[in-house]
């Protein structure tokens, strides 16, 4: 099955960008980011700012706004079978240059998984932004919730305190 990616959700002021890999079939088929019952991503989010779970969609796209980040797909399209990234063929990567444009202070990339932190790099968008490998909030990654929340948090708090000098720097957390 082709599958392709949404639109980023973002504001100009935004400074960190959220990178996954490539909508789940029940995120395409309900067309919103990490639409998953099991994905840890949004009540991750609401945990770190403090804010009570929304099921509202619209909801949690203000969150990512209104909280200085942005949310994109690292694969513009790709052919998958499933849902699981070591399924995705015949890639095709956004073009960030675009949303960094838009959004001139992000500094920093959270790469949700490995499959998101090799997919962008190979993109070839980094630049002088720090690029960290997070720990996939998807079920199929076994960690803990609240262990992933804590790493989530600890690079969320870091990045958006932080002034993104941008050290071009790659990491996983």
């Amino acid at each position: 099955m082709i599958c392709r990616c949404f639109p980023p959700v973002y504001a100009p002021q935004a400074r960190v960008l959220i990178v996954g890999s490539m909508p789940s079939v029940k995120s395409l088929a309900d067309a919103q980011y990490y639409a998953h019952p099991r994905n840890a991503f949004w009540p991750i989010l609401f945990d770190v700012f403090g804010k009570p779970l929304a099921d509202d969609y619209e909801v949690r796209k203000a969150l990512i706004r209104e909280s200085g980040l942005a949310l994109w797909d690292a694969a513009a399209a790709c052919e998958r079978e499933g849902s699981l990234d070591s399924s995705m063929r015949d890639i095709a990567y956004n073009d960030f240059s675009a949303l960094f444009a838009e959004c001139p202070h992000i500094h920093t990339v959270l790469c949700n998984g490995a499959a998101a932190h090799s997919m962008f790099l190979k993109a070839g968008f980094a630049g002088g932004r720090r690029i960290c490998r997070m720990p996939s909030t998807s079920p199929a990654y076994t960690m803990p919730y609240n262990k992933k929340k804590e790493i989530w948090k600890a690079a969320l708090v870091s990045a958006l305190s932080s002034g993104g000098t941008g050290d071009g720097s790659s990491a996983s957390l």
